[in-house]
This record gives C-alpha cells, sequence and structure tokens, in this order.
C-alpha cells in the first residue's frame, strides 16, 4: 500500500538508518528499566488514589491540594504555592480550590499585606475530610507497597528516591 506521496504506508518501516539514531543494547536496556519505573509508578499511583477516592469520595487533585493545605503552616497556602508545589496548571489550581470551596472544605482569603495574593485555607471540615483520606492513603500504601516490599524494601526505596531527588534538585534543569 502505498501514500499519495509515493511513500510506504505509516506502518511501513524505514528503509534506512543509521547506527547512531539507534540506541545500543546497554541504553535499550536502560531505557526499558526507566519505563518500567516509571509506568509502574503512575499504575501504582492511580491505584492509590483511585482506592481513597472510592473509600472517600475525595479525588485525586482535591487530595492533592487538602494534604498539602493539612502539612502546611496555619493550614494555609498562597494560591501560587499550590500550583508551584503540586504541578497544577494556575486554571487547574482554581479549578480544584473552587470545587473545594463549594464543598466548604476550603475558604479563599486575601493577604493582609499583598492584595494581589490570595490564599486557600483548610476549614475545619476540610481538615477531617483531608485527614480521612490521609488514614484511607495509608491504609493502600500498607497493602500495595510495605506488603509486597516490606519494611526493609520500602526504606530502601524511600532512600534511593530521596537521593535521586537530591541530584535532580543540584543538577540543571532540563
Amino acid at each position: 500500500m502505498r501514500t499519495e506521496q509515493g511513500q510506504g504506508s505509516p506502518a511501513d518501516p524505514p528503509a534506512h538508518h543509521a547506527p547512531e539514531d539507534c540506541p545500543g543494547a546497554e541504553e535499550r536496556e536502560l531505557l526499558q528499566h526507566w519505563h518500567a519505573m516509571q509506568s509502574g509508578f503512575r499504575r501504582l499511583n492511580d491505584r492509590l488514589l483511585a482506592e481513597v477516592a472510592a473509600d472517600t469520595g475525595v479525588a485525586a487533585s482535591s487530595f492533592q491540594v487538602l494534604w498539602h493545605l493539612l502539612t502546611a503552616p496555619g493550614r494555609s497556602a498562597p494560591m501560587r504555592e499550590l500550583t508551584d508545589t503540586l504541578g497544577f496548571s494556575t486554571a487547574g489550581t482554581t479549578k480544584v480550590v473552587d470545587r473545594l470551596a463549594q464543598q466548604g472544605l476550603v475558604d479563599r482569603r486575601p493577604s493582609r499585606t499583598d492584595r494581589r495574593v490570595v490564599y486557600a485555607v483548610l476549614t475545619e471540615e476540610g481538615a477531617a475530610t483531608a485527614t480521612a483520606a490521609a488514614r484511607a492513603l495509608a491504609g493502600a500504601l500498607r497493602r500495595h507497597l510495605v506488603a509486597p516490599l516490606g519494611p526493609e524494601g520500602c526504606a530502601a526505596l524511600l532512600g534511593a528516591l530521596l537521593t535521586l531527588e537530591g541530584a535532580a534538585a543540584d543538577g540543571p534543569a532540563a
């Protein structure tokens, strides 16, 4: 089958690759390991947060905001901090906080010193909801992380991740 330009179909492999275009066996193995780690973590995280949502009715993005506020000084944070810390877009942060405010879990309060800054503040109901969701996540972590790895395996994994986090923080951004 040919396309209009006379080339092979999109399913046909290219006719020629220079050797430098293809990773070697060692690089392929390293990339496959990275893919397994990345997809494994993503699937585990999705499963954990889905269990939290099923147990408490708190969506993943809402849980992230609630947990951040529960552990923040004064149980509040500027909207910009939420955006930066959680990796949401500004619009995404606004949408989640608006939804939490409608549910009575978060209040929005202007800064006393800078009228450009708005704080998200956890309400008492929000703190109770965040605590329940955190307990649900802790249970899911015990079942899906601690049980298969054991306490020593979890400690080793955490140590490795903290090492990588430190290395990433020290290095230049890509």
